[in-house]
């Protein structure tokens, strides 16, 4: 789709300026930063004296023209607009209004309403299908889609190693509603899945070009998934699409050509599974990658490049626009918001986290082969809890073989019911969504104790997002540093900032921050001003 919004441009610096000199400005020198706060207004650098200052106001005159008073002219910094942002054909793509993106969050913490608000406001949003039932993921996605037709939004694609079916399953439920955009996240190697939703329907357009009716967002960490999301579609698992009746061979043959992913979200470290890789680090790394692979294939597009990860300031959204990043996506930090499918109980957690708050756990969707998330640490038992869990797990061939003090913790501190209520809770849980599960526990006891554990990390995140009081000490909270930055630079009078107003204040602040720059860059002081949280929200 076309972006209905205009495409403005970012502040510039002019440095062509020693024959223009300013006459009758209406401010000179004075605080930079309450000048640069006004988005729409230009800004003078003149040197009346030895040192530059800000000026707005009055009129250009030549050097010819010229009198006494008026201010050699050093440079101006342009307007900028939130809308300005990030990559213009990103906001075109997707028909918004900002180069910003409204994360998934799993088990529908980024919900219908979440994306609602997003998609209402010009701002693309994922639908956080993860740790869902398949049927909840299609009541929600089907909504979603009589909802928000021709606007911007997207459901959430999650890697699941040990439930393939499954995530074949929610790839075709996505296909089937026709979900405009698709965040494939935690991948490890491309899956049949997530190339067949890659893959269908691309045909060519009028012009020629190939054009894709589901777009992909891939989220990555790691250079080498990046590699497999920038390249086309490998043959192998294009014929075997083709050969299940999942593509057709004209939809393959136009896969070999283009990327896999429209957009690549490099992902930082962050709330939720974490690789702990500073975006510093790895966002330049991506861009290299990008221009590596373009050029190995002869791309006629240009896959774009997302930033994620520790965005919780304008200080941050503004650097990860100062180092390449197309757009950026903001995760747990919408967990404040009022749309966000979270108790209040959970909320007020959150909202007390400061950036040292927060530490890593063990996975419950990749529990046995030792992925981590991180989470909130401050105020809840969960991450302690987590790990004991996974160190028995570790150590152990078996329930059976926990000592009687490790038994007893187990059944009074952690599940609070017994191993064999915990059990028949377990059993009941996987009949319905995966018999395959029991009948590989049957067979191996290491996997039913996997199971059970499961069993709690699976609830202390549903425990939260209820509200069980009573359970308060375990709730999981998917978060990071970002988030305390956010609490710190929001400050605690903010009340429940909806998912638009956070976007709003985040690249409003991240705008004057840019214009700030421009200004230094013109012999002003570079002084940055903490940028202050406002109202801003629209629609």
């Amino acid at each position: 789709m076309s972006s209905p919004y205009p495409t403005p441009t970012l502040p510039g610096s002019r440095v062509d300026a020693p024959d223009l000199y300013l006459r009758d400005p209406e401010v000179v020198g004075g605080t930079a930063a309450e000048l640069l706060d006004e988005l729409d207004r230009r800004v003078f650098v003149v040197a009346p004296d030895a040192e530059p200052v800000p000026a707005a106001g009055g009129r250009l005159v030549s050097a010819a023209d010229a009198v006494t008073g008026d201010h050699p002219v050093l440079g101006a910094v342009e307007p900028c607009a939130v809308t300005a942002l990030g990559s213009a054909a990103f906001r075109r793509a997707y028909g918004v209004r900002l180069s910003y993106v409204v994360g998934e969050m799993a088990r529908g913490i980024a919900s219908a309403e979440m994306v609602t608000a997003a998609a209402r406001s010009g701002i693309l949003s994922f639908f956080g299908t993860g740790g869902l039932s398949l049927a909840r993921v299609e009541r929600t996605v089907a909504e979603l889609a009589r909802r928000l037709d021709g606007l911007p939004w997207g459901a959430n694609l999650l890697h699941n190693p040990g439930e393939p079916e499954l995530e074949e399953a929610t790839a075709a439920l996505l296909l089937e509603h026709r979900v405009p955009a698709v965040s494939a996240s935690a991948f490890m190697g491309l899956t049949p899945a997530v190339v067949r939703c890659a893959a269908s329907g691309l045909h060519r357009g009028p012009d020629g070009r190939i054009q894709r009716p589901t777009k992909i967002m891939a989220k990555v960490s790691r250079p080498e998934i990046a590699r497999l999301f920038l390249a086309p579609a490998p043959d192998k698992i294009l014929r075997k699409l083709v050969a299940a009746g999942q593509l057709t061979a004209a939809e393959a043959e136009l896969a070999a050509l283009i990327p896999v992913a429209d957009d690549i979200t490099v992902e930082g470290d962050s709330g939720g599974h974490t690789d702990g890789r500073p975006l510093l680090a790895l966002l330049p790394r991506m861009i290299a990658l990008r221009a590596e692979i373009s050029g190995q294939y002869g791309y006629d597009r240009r896959v774009r490049l997302g930033a994620a990860g520790g965005l919780g300031t304008p200080e941050a959204v503004a650097a990860a626009f100062a180092l390449g990043a197309d757009y950026v996506l903001t995760g747990s930090i919408n967990q404040l918001a009022p749309e966000a499918d979270l108790s209040a109980a959970a909320k007020t957690l959150l909202a007390a986290a400061d950036i040292a708050d927060f530490t890593t756990a063990p996975a419950a969707d990749m529990f046995e082969i030792g992925a981590r998330v991180q989470v909130l640490k401050k105020g809840s038992r969960f991450w302690t809890r987590a790990q004991w869990l996974y160190d028995r797990y570790t150590t152990h061939p078996g329930l059976e073989e926990l000592s009687p003090a490790d038994l007893k913790k187990l059944e009074t501190e952690i599940f609070g019911a017994s191993v064999d209520e915990i059990w028949a809770q377990t059993r009941d849980f996987w009949q319905e969504r995966d018999p395959k599960q029991l009948a590989r526990a049957e067979r191996d006891r290491k996997h039913r104790m996997a199971l059970c554990f499961r069993w709690y990390l699976g609830m202390s995140t549903r425990w939260a997002t209820e509200g069980e009081v009573e359970r308060r000490g375990d709730f999981q909270l998917w978060c990071g540093p970002a988030l305390g930055a956010f609490n710190r630079w929001a400050g605690p009078d903010i009340g429940s900032p909806g998912v638009v107003e956070i976007a709003e204040n985040l690249m409003r602040g991240a705008a004057v921050l840019t214009r700030c720059d421009a200004a230094g860059r013109l012999g002003v002081d570079r002084v940055f001003p903490a940028v202050g949280y406002r109202v801003a929200a629209r629609g």
